[in-house]
């Protein structure tokens, strides 16, 4: 491990851990869950104290000098709406890829970090003591997980695989990125150790094959992990009412998903899936993002405070592929829409938050 990354394991102070430790978990059958959130009932403005140290260090990034050898096609990227989206199989994922976009992913790779107690992921393979070779991040944005780990596991070659190239310049030199897209058949002829994939829910339309692959792709012995969310946002104590922009808001994305043919998942159901395909001793961790400030436990609110960064600063960007091209609203009232889920996105008087769940599993054999 380098000094970098171990100073980041080592040390809470600056990291998107910093606020507090975890609430105790509990296992509700087959499911570890990460659930202990109570309401803060003071006023919200007596609480900035909380956020003082909450890491807004994104770093900026920009196209590695080696993307200009790749055919100009893929990089001239589709102009819709004020926004870039992906050229290089277009329309297979519905969210922008300019550097708006690329901070937002950023961003949230640091509440994964925090929900995660500053680790990369909950598989075996992100333990401080482990030593793995070859590792596939799918769907890998703008790198930085990919990044982070190849600088936590010197030992690892890192590979990361996106539909767009934006990639940081600087990167670690076990760590090397490719524009390919994971739902064709897949031609690496070396397997690996370890593969992760994150927030693809409407990325995939067929995730039994995608699994599969994976599970094909594997040594014995490795593991495939799964993080991703839940489309619906619930509230334990009826805050958010059916009839609320945000849960209309979210009804009205899984219709476009699927007349675009990108299907969001039953995230909890794919550990059958991975079971089916042939995984073992596969676990299932449920967290909670709160969607803003509103939770009593220091770690719950500044969860909630990054999820308000994340969502409320970029809801336009997140629904204006999926209303326009689905659904075909106009940018107009796309945009009108957004401000009001937004509103209720900050309203710190509406108690909701997104579920938010890990699942790894092991291919069988190995050591």
């Amino acid at each position: 491990m380098s000094e970098k990354a171990a100073s980041r394991r080592s040390s809470k102070a600056g990291s998107p851990a910093a606020a507090a430790s975890s609430p105790p978990a509990v296992t509700e059958g087959q499911i570890t869950a990460h659930l202990d959130i109570e309401i803060d009932a003071e006023d919200p403005a007596d609480n900035d104290s909380v956020f003082d140290t909450a890491s807004r260090r994104l770093t900026c990034r920009k196209l590695a000098s080696s993307t200009t050898s790749v055919n100009e096609s893929i990089l001239n990227y589709r102009t819709e709406n004020g926004r870039t989206y992906h050229r290089y199989k277009e329309g297979k994922y519905m969210y922008p890829n300019d550097e708006q976009e690329v901070d937002r992913l950023d961003l949230q790779h640091n509440m994964y970090l925090l929900t995660f107690d500053n680790k990369l992921g909950t598989a075996p393979p992100n333990d401080m003591d482990s030593h793995i070779g070859r590792v596939l991040d799918c769907g890998t944005g703008s790198g930085i997980w990919a990044i982070e780990f190849g600088d936590e596991h010197p030992e690892a070659e890192v590979l990361g695989v996106d539909l767009s190239a934006n990639f940081p310049e600087y990167v670690p030199p076990n760590v090397k990125f490719e524009i390919d897209d994971i739902e064709e058949p897949w031609t690496w002829s070396r397997p690996f150790d370890y593969i992760h994939s994150r927030m693809m829910t409407s990325a995939i339309n067929d995730w039994r094959a995608y699994l599969a692959q994976c599970y094909d792709h594997l040594n014995p012995g490795g593991y495939l992990e799964l993080n991703d969310a839940d489309v619906n946002p619930l509230s334990d104590d009826g805050t958010l009412k059916p009839d609320s922009a945000l849960s209309r808001c979210m009804c009205m994305m899984a219709e476009a998903s699927e007349i675009l043919g990108r299907p969001f998942v039953d995230v909890q159901g794919l550990k059958d899936v991975m079971v089916d395909v042939g995984f073992e001793d596969v676990h299932v961790h449920r967290f909670k993002w709160p969607t803003n400030p509103w939770a009593r436990h220091s770690k719950y609110k500044e969860l909630g405070f990054w999820c308000e960064e994340n969502f409320a600063g970029n809801w336009e960007g997140i629904i204006m592929a999926p209303f326009t091209r689905g659904l075909k609203w106009t940018r107009e009232e796309t945009m009108v829409f957004a401000m009001e889920v937004r509103k209720e996105l900050k309203d710190r008087s509406i108690h909701a938050y997104f579920s938010i769940w890990s699942i790894y599993g092991r291919k069988p054999g190995g050591r």
